[in-house]
């Protein structure tokens, strides 16, 4: 029974030991993405589009149900459009290539 315990937390050291390396690659990882959007953006975050941010966060939290449900439809609204645009050119480009 004593040599089963001992395996047993052998084995659960070596489990940890395991999941910290991932978890350490895992912060590296996240902390170089950020580091890489943080410099992508520098000088493009300026404080009157954070200021705007801000608002727009703000009018979204404190909105009605009913107008949050139009601003949502409007949103949808303005995506199945769009989506019907892409469809629509992509047709084309269907056509065209089956024309050739």
């Amino acid at each position: 029974m004593g040599e089963f315990l001992k395996k047993a937390f052998q084995d659960m050291r070596e489990s940890a030991k395991a999941q910290h390396e991932v978890d350490k690659a895992n912060f590296a990882a996240a902390k170089a993405e950020a580091k890489a959007n943080f410099e992508e953006n520098r000088g493009h975050n300026t404080f009157a589009k954070a200021k705007a941010d801000a608002k727009k966060s703000w009018d979204d939290a404190h909105m009605t149900p009913s107008e949050r449900a139009a601003k949502m439809q409007e949103e949808r609204d303005e995506q199945i459009t769009a989506a019907k645009a892409r469809v629509e050119a992509a047709n084309a480009r269907y056509e065209a290539a089956k024309k050739k």
